[in-house]
């Protein structure tokens, strides 16, 4: 008799650890915890009784079960992501669905969409949360992604902006943090595990001197960045996402920004047609980075 097949949230996990090479940043695409990726490849790997990744070093790697698996995990998810958009694309519609990552969701996409709506009356802009590999046409047409995972050439790329970075805390808090061009060496760093390498990369672009053992660990972007709201201590921020804060006077970034290498894109699966739906929220999002 046939066995049912596995789940599709675990193999969702599954494939985002699998893709990203790491628990941590797979959590923070899927708006997940690290236990919780951990705990659904655990149950996947029992089921399938085969070890799916090696674990090493706080990196994980793929065996060949595992690689076997993800060829197939892709290869499943993509025709389901092409029998959704097909049917989709028979539907006249001024619906676009957005995804994008949660933090620049929550701190500069969300405040701007009123505007959008304002310029677009009846236009149906649905926003979601989500991070790194997408299943675009299952259920989503656009999504935003920072460029720091593999992304499939047979996806349309739209260049949004580049990313810049600088560390920022409390208004209030600038001298205790800050001193002579630099973040003081007492001052706590505050360190998020999708980006675990944030502050050494800093560093090395800046010259500044820091310690990157120094500081609280938070599972996502948006809680260190409470964190130094909260004058937990400072935190290394991206421009759009603390940039309203900077102009309310809520936060300070007395070092300015730098670019970090990396960049926002816009994806979707095919080029976006001049006049559709999906243009409207492209040119949009232009307009306002």
């Amino acid at each position: 008799m046939r066995q049912p097949i596995t789940s599709l949230p675990s193999l969702n996990c599954f494939r985002a650890a699998a893709s990203l090479e790491s628990f941590s940043k797979a959590a923070d695409a899927l708006s997940l915890t690290h236990g919780a990726i951990s705990r659904s490849v655990r149950l996947l790997e029992e089921d399938l009784g085969v070890a799916l990744f090696e674990r090493r070093s706080r990196r994980v790697f793929l065996t060949d079960d595992g690689r076997e698996l993800l060829n197939a995990v892709e290869e499943g998810f993509g025709r389901i992501d092409q029998a959704i958009a097909n049917i989709r694309s028979r539907l006249p519609t001024s619906r676009v669905v957005l995804s994008c990552e949660p933090t620049l969701l929550m701190r500069w996409l969300i405040p701007r969409v009123s505007a959008f709506s304002g310029l677009c009356p009846g236009f149906d802009l649905q926003l979601v949360a989500g991070g790194g590999p997408v299943n675009l046409g299952q259920g989503i047409d656009l999504a935003i992604r920072r460029n720091d995972f593999a992304i499939p050439d047979k996806l349309n790329q739209v260049p949004l902006f580049s990313e810049e970075v600088a560390p920022v805390c409390r208004s209030d808090l600038v001298d205790r943090f800050f001193e002579r061009g630099q973040v003081r060496s007492d001052a706590p760093r505050l360190h998020t595990k999708s980006r675990s390498d944030a502050w050494a990369t800093w560093s090395g672009m800046t010259g500044n001197p820091v310690s990157c053992q120094h500081g609280q660990v938070f599972e996502h972007f948006y809680f260190s960045l409470q964190a130094a709201f909260a004058g937990l201590g400072v935190a290394l921020g991206p421009k759009r996402q603390v940039q309203d804060d900077i102009n309310n006077g809520l936060l300070s970034a007395p070092l300015g920004f730098v670019k970090d290498g990396s960049e926002y894109v816009l994806l979707s699966i095919d080029r976006i047609e001049s006049g559709s739906a999906q243009a409207k929220v492209r040119d949009w999002l232009m307009s306002v980075v």
